[in-house]
């Protein structure tokens, strides 16, 4: 699903949570005239639901790859969830399964030994204690997910940060975690890859003293970060940082010069800018300062509102010499050359102090291309016709 429908099921799931638990309430107010806790205000355990869902009867084994491990427990503590064996894969989904607490480390640590990938998205965890229990007795835990869990406002302790340090993928979309525990997090997570941060509401972010070099992908859409001083601090927190998503964030421009930007990020090979503000072509222009950019996804921004889809692309070719891939299609040679002739042509007739830096250029290689004859291929729409009857003849 598209991050903006994780969004509204968040809402709605919260909603819906609310209200079983103010039921739950006025249940156990009436009964017998005491305050007794109803069975449910614990939540459901990670134990319960992983028991739940991968018991023989609901999810039977069977032979190839990843469809999952026969996992025989120890013996557990009385009155244990879990049954005599369960059908594991290595990659669980207990998505959207109530889930609030951990449950029994014993058994998380006897069952999910193998594990590498863990998806506990749109539950209700809003403890991290809690959610270090889990993790901290999944040994090979690779990647997890914990979107649209309710952490807004949740302190994440050093201690339990340290049970994050194998996971490599971390999905914290639509959380509202706030950057200092996300800043906490990539101190304690030695070789993390990969980082999704969409839809926390972050308008700015504070640089670390402690830089994370392992991390290729930041995936940080759909917030509010508006002033490229803000984005710049993710080139000395993620020095090896390969692929920046920003969509949807309303980006206003890009400031630095090609010195800053080629000494902050060395290593960036694919910026997507989606529906941000920039409105300049000096802002385009700035991309060509990344050294290695190769990958530029850039629609629904002011500046190309005013031209066609075919201007669009051939303007942003020319503009973009070093790229292979705009708006995820390959630009093939050819493609290129047509583009950066259109760019001369398209440019014949501004004054001179208005032609962009990359126009001297082109004419350098091609030089100053006359405009293309316009020849009309349509069908002639009117013919003269002469009609013979014995010895007349009439032109209609």
């Amino acid at each position: 699903p598209s991050v903006q429908a994780q969004k509204k099921t968040v809402i709605s799931d919260t909603g819906q949570s609310k209200g079983n638990v103010s039921s739950a309430e006025g249940e156990a107010v009436q009964r017998d005239g005491a305050m007794e806790p109803p069975e449910d205000m614990e939540g459901r355990s990670f134990v319960e639901v992983m028991s739940e869902k991968y018991s023989p009867e609901n999810f039977p084994y069977r032979r190839g790859p990843g469809m999952g491990v026969v996992v025989v427990p120890t013996i557990g503590p009385q009155g244990s969830p879990m049954k005599d064996r369960l059908n594991l894969p290595s990659m669980l989904v207990l998505n959207s399964c109530g889930i609030r607490r951990a449950g029994e480390q014993a058994e998380i640590a006897a069952f999910c030994a193998h594990v590498i990938e863990l998806d506990l998205s749109h539950n209700k965890l809003q403890n991290w204690h809690e959610i270090s229990k889990i993790v901290s007795n999944i040994p090979n835990l690779e990647f997890l997910n914990l979107s649209s869990n309710p952490l807004a406002g949740m302190t994440l302790e050093p201690r339990c940060a340290e049970a994050f340090s194998r996971v490599r993928r971390l999905v914290l979309n639509n959380t509202q975690v706030s950057w200092d525990t996300v800043v906490l997090l990539t101190r304690e997570i030695p070789e993390l890859e990969e980082l999704f941060l969409c839809l926390n509401e972050y308008s700015s972010v504070s640089a670390s003293s402690v830089a994370c070099p392992t991390l290729r992908l930041l995936h940080i859409t759909d917030n509010s970060l508006q002033d490229w001083a803000e984005v710049r601090k993710f080139g000395s927190m993620f020095p090896s940082l390969d692929t920046l998503v920003m969509a949807n964030n309303n980006l206003a421009s890009i400031q630095d010069n090609k010195d800053i930007l080629q000494r902050l990020f060395p290593n960036l090979r694919s910026i997507n800018l989606h529906n941000s503000g920039l409105n300049r072509w000096d802002d385009i222009e700035k991309l060509n300062f990344f050294p290695k950019l190769e990958e530029v996804r850039l629609q629904g921004i002011p500046l190309l509102q005013n031209y066609t889809n075919a201007e669009r692309r051939s303007l942003m070719i020319a503009q973009l010499p070093s790229i292979s891939m705009l708006n995820g299609s390959v630009v093939t040679d050819s493609e290129r050359e047509d583009a950066e002739r259109f760019f001369i042509r398209y440019y014949l007739d501004y004054p001179e102090e208005e032609l962009p830096y990359r126009y001297h250029s082109l004419v350098t290689k091609y030089g100053k291309l006359e405009p293309l004859a316009e020849i009309d291929l349509r069908p002639r729409c009117r013919a003269q016709v002469e009609v013979h009857c014995e010895e007349k003849v009439e032109q209609v």
